[in-house]
């Protein structure tokens, strides 16, 4: 029976009888050869083999991969339990979910008012806080703990904790309280600024005040939306997460299950559909240091006075005022302005609402003169006044 050694090796003879200059090779020789021959074959295979295990390689890492979830600190869970990540490092949104619901709480409040013909009487409001340390400290808006004489804090486990107020500033509309509790998930902050238009986005909160731990999703549709919110023009981020009173002072969460917004406003109306905001952690994150620390923000300019915006005329002629604009109701400072100025002018600006005064206010510095115009008694005059830093009465 002819083997495939036999032909290979009548071969080899064939060739070399019909040459008249190279020898018959030798057993060794042919071997050689031989082993040549091999090699060239099993490379070529390797090289197929090779291409094909590289191209499914990259199909694999393109594809969905399962990692322990033990990678992701804020995560409670088991670590023998499987979560997937995408090539972006995100985790689905139940997972992501999962992570970090327990570091959002509710939060419920009491205000007390006293009036001269009904006495003393309580109303209630509601809102939704972030956890922002293990000892107990907490993010939430200013409009919704303003005014409260007492302020209750509902963990995700359900338990209750009566918190006291360390800072509150109305011009971010940012507020940290304080609960006497330790152990707590505190929220792992991420950064905002990275955020794109179109990245999904959860929001957590509690909307209508009895539906804590609401989880909406959606995704970013602005990053840097000017909106203007009780004379306050702020720079937020805009969500088609489903936002609803209540949801004030909850988290917006990337899919890492990092916090990137603080949720404070929604737009309603019956034609306006999923327009929620949030405020930028980047742009939280100083002010809520100096909350914690000072119970203020340090290093904002003030002309030393309280005011009020005189938007119509009705509200013209319950003031006694004939002019609409921004006027002084009381001066905190000796700085030259009266109580009853209507403020004109600020430098070149013209001041026609509470917003522009404060937007000039924020593109000066302590201790920087101002030239303020300004009609007292009829009469145009000007005022140059100091800016001092600005501390809570």
């Amino acid at each position: 029976m002819e083997t495939n050694k036999d032909v290979f090796e009548a071969e080899v003879n064939e060739t070399y009888s019909n040459s008249n200059t190279v020898k018959k090779p030798s057993f060794f020789q042919k071997f050689k050869i031989g082993t040549i021959v091999s090699y060239l074959v099993f490379g070529t295979v390797c090289s197929f083999g090779g291409a094909y295990a590289a191209v499914e390689y990259i199909d694999y890492k393109d594809s969905t991969v399962p990692v322990q979830d033990n990678v992701t600190t804020n995560n409670p869970s088991s670590t023998s339990q499987i979560v997937y990540v995408d090539k972006s490092g995100n985790y689905s949104i139940a997972d992501a979910t999962a992570m970090v619901k327990a570091s959002v709480v509710e939060i419920q409040t009491e205000v007390v008012t006293k009036s001269s013909y009904f006495g003393q009487y309580v109303s209630s409001g509601a809102g939704s806080g972030v956890i922002y340390s293990n000892d107990g400290y907490i993010i939430t808006n200013n409009h919704v703990i303003d005014g409260a004489t007492n302020i209750t804090v509902i963990l995700n486990d359900g338990t209750k904790h009566a918190a006291k107020l360390i800072g509150t500033d109305s011009k971010t509309d940012l507020a940290v309280i304080k609960i006497e509790a330790t152990g707590l998930q505190a929220a792992v902050f991420g950064n905002s600024d990275s955020l794109v238009v179109g990245e999904q986005v959860i929001a957590i909160g509690n909307p209508l005040g009895e539906l804590g731990g609401s989880v909406t999703e959606g995704i970013i549709s602005a990053k840097d939306r000017e909106i203007q919110i009780e004379s306050q023009t702020m720079t937020l981020l805009q969500t088609t997460a489903a936002v609803n009173p209540g949801n004030s002072g909850g988290g917006l969460f990337n899919l890492k299950g990092e916090l990137v917004g603080i949720v404070n406003a929604k737009s309603s109306g019956s034609d306006v559909e999923g327009l929620g905001f949030a405020i930028p952690v980047t742009t939280a994150k100083d002010i809520i240091t100096d909350l914690i620390d000072h119970g203020y923000v340090t290093g904002r300019p003030q002309l030393g006075i309280a005011g009020y915006e005189i938007s119509d005329y009705y509200s013209a002629m319950r003031y006694g005022v004939n002019q609409l604009g921004v006027y002084v109701a009381e001066v905190t400072t000796n700085n030259g302005l009266e109580k009853g100025d209507l403020i004109v002018q600020v430098d070149d600006t013209m001041i026609t609402n509470w917003a522009a005064l404060t937007s000039v206010l924020d593109e000066h510095k302590i201790g920087d003169t101002l030239d303020i115009i300004v009609y007292r008694n009829g009469k145009q005059r000007t005022v140059k006044v100091t800016l001092t830093e600005y501390k809570p009465q």
